[in-house]
């Protein structure tokens, strides 16, 4: 019974020291996140504003000189 006793007992051991290594020894690795940037917005140098109107007035300008 002494027999059977130590060999449970080893194999207790055994099997709980593979179950700690189950995923291997190495150190675990930790890769940095990726961060990817957007790109900033492009601004034009002329506010749309300016664009309606000039716009606008060559509208006018166009019917004013289609009537004469």
């Amino acid at each position: 019974m002494r027999i059977t006793t130590t060999l449970a007992a080893a194999a207790a051991l055994a099997v709980s020291g593979v179950a700690a290594t189950a995923g291997g020894i190495a150190e675990e690795v930790m890769e940095a996140p990726v961060v990817v940037a957007e790109p900033a917005p492009a601004t034009s140098s002329v506010s749309p504003t300016y664009v309606v109107l000039g716009v606008l007035a060559a509208l006018l300008i166009a019917a004013a000189v289609n009537e004469d």
